[in-house]
């Protein structure tokens, strides 16, 4: 293989990480404040995608807007639809079943995870949905010989869009009250009660942020492949999921850490295997979610857990 091949690959598997990377943080998020996996955000991501290509469609038909407006319009929109669906899940699937045992919620959330696929597939129809490049070309960025290097522009929206999402993410944490609050819970959530945060509020806001970022990562998806279909959520969701085992669930860079380890790997996976394993690029990233849970329990960036007593 030559060197403009293995740059090219190098530059998919990044886009790519980001992708998962932005799916991940919705994960650890949650789980940060509240111990739980919320199994429906993969779907919550799926619905994201969606809501992108509806709104993408809308105002290419009506308004007669392409590219980047149409996208900085269609983009603030899946953000908002989505982020209602993760409020509907937090109340629905785990509020009422938050003092319960802890298997309720996982059971809960699942069964909303098939409710989302569902309703998604009678709403929008079972068959693919593909969409027009929505920004053409790009620039050539190495040459070796006759082989040019090119980066797309949809490449690089997705890694600005993800660093912009993950930056204002980082500055909501770490340098406004609510982000305080999150911090709060995630440390100890009665005592963060007795101190007088709304915890309810806090943790359906969680959602919410978890949700908007996964309606961004769903744009990016579709800017992406260029087709999507109510079934991505599953599979994107579980690599989302081994990208925040494996960089340390509750940890939100090793959420981002984790999603371009897995985007990497699956990338050289496609690129290097033989032509006959190609087709189990899933059994990659999945391998390395068991891996990861034998080997090195706590992820690359997490800690381990101290029961307090």
């Amino acid at each position: 293989m030559s060197a403009s091949y293995a740059l090219q690959q190098l530059i998919n598997g990044i886009s790519l990480g980001m992708i998962y990377g932005l799916i991940a943080v919705g994960y650890t998020m949650v789980y940060g404040i509240i111990g739980m996996i919320n199994f429906a955000h993969g779907d919550i991501f799926m619905i994201g995608a969606f809501v992108s290509l509806i709104a993408l469609l809308l105002l290419g038909a009506g308004a007669g807007l392409e590219g980047p407006a149409a996208l900085l319009l269609a983009l603030p929109f899946a953000m908002a639809i989505t982020a209602l669906h993760g409020w509907t899940v937090e109340r629905i699937a785990y509020r009422p079943l938050r003092g319960s045992f802890r298997l309720a919620p996982l059971i809960s959330a699942i069964g909303m995870s098939i409710l989302l696929q569902n309703y998604v597939q009678v709403s929008q129809g079972a068959r693919v949905k593909p969409i027009e490049p929505v920004l053409a070309g790009g620039i050539e960025i190495a040459r070796f010989g006759e082989e040019v290097v090119t980066l797309s522009w949809i490449r690089i929206t997705i890694v600005l869009t993800t660093l912009c999402a993950l930056a204002a993410l980082t500055w909501l944490v770490t340098r406004t009250p609510l982000g305080r609050a999150m911090r709060a819970c995630e440390q100890d959530l009665k005592m963060a009660a007795l101190l007088g945060i709304d915890t309810d509020r806090t943790i359906s806001l969680t959602f919410v942020i978890g949700a908007a970022l996964a309606a961004v990562a769903g744009a990016m998806y579709l800017l992406f492949y260029g087709v999507i279909d109510f079934f991505i959520g599953f599979v994107a969701g579980v690599k989302a999921f081994t990208a925040a085992v494996l960089g340390g669930i509750g940890s939100l860079p090793g959420a981002v850490l984790g999603g371009l380890l897995i985007g990497l790997i699956e990338t050289a996976w496609q690129a290097y295997a033989p032509q006959h394993l190609t087709p189990y690029k899933d059994v990659a990233a999945f391998s390395i979610l068991a891996l990861t849970l034998i080997f090195l329990p706590t992820g690359l960036l997490g800690r381990a857990e101290v029961e307090k007593v």
